[in-house]
């Protein structure tokens, strides 16, 4: 089971008054793990400005990208591309986060602070990844955070072709449950990639309205 941190001596405010056309809502506060969990609590998730000493940036896009779990597409190449892989959960998290940080991929983010933020929260038990693997070395994955039936994917990485799409079958895969309905995976922003693969994009509002009753949700057996 998760371990619930210290509260987080911050307040994101009420996110109803966020301004309407601006996916930037906060800048400054801290990483701790409390301050993380209370934010993705409330619909905003932490990025780096890009230029070294700035405070962290935090957003709540105005049009968020969601996956609904009957909604993942699914193509025949990528179908048999599963069969190529062995999916594991939380044995390589560290690998992982680091393949999503490699500074040689482009628009990389994850910046040294973000890592260990991200490992603090894992060893909590809330930050999970996802993997493939295939001939004993990892080929992908993606990791996120986990809470309630909310699943807030953060990044993904692939060194063998396909092998990120194949995590995400995975993840969709082991949150299908009988709460399967009441569940959702948060991309943070829709892209014209992440829409072959199902993802949609939500206003704010609606996002937000949805969010008390995902939380609320008991989380899947593989995140429990």
């Amino acid at each position: 089971m998760p371990v619930e941190p210290a509260p987080s001596v911050w307040n994101f405010g009420d996110p109803c008054a966020y301004e309407q056309d601006d996916d930037l809502v906060a800048i400054g506060a801290d990483l701790e793990p409390g301050t993380l969990l209370a934010a993705y609590r409330r619909g905003l998730f932490p990025m780096p400005s890009g230029t070294p000493g700035d405070p962290t940036y935090w957003f709540c896009p105005v049009q968020r990208g969601v996956l609904p779990l009957d909604g993942l597409v699914v193509s025949r190449s990528l179908r048999r591309a599963c069969r190529d892989f062995e999916i594991r959960v939380d044995t390589a998290f560290e690998d992982v986060l680091d393949g999503c940080a490699d500074p040689r991929r482009a628009s990389g983010w994850i910046d040294d602070e973000i890592r260990e933020a991200y490992l603090r929260l894992h060893d909590l038990g809330w930050a999970h990844s996802v993997e493939a693997w295939r001939d004993g070395r990892l080929a992908g994955g993606l990791y996120g955070v986990a809470i309630g039936g909310l699943f807030a994917g953060e990044s993904m990485f692939h060194r063998v072709r396909d092998a990120s799409k194949v995590a995400l079958v995975g993840l969709v895969e082991r949150l299908r449950d009988d709460r399967a309905a009441d569940r959702l995976i948060d991309v943070q922003w829709g892209t014209p990639h992440l829409a072959t693969l199902g993802v949609v994009e939500i206003p704010r509002s609606a996002y937000l309205r949805r969010l008390p009753g995902v939380l609320a949700v008991p989380a899947a057996p593989v995140f429990g």
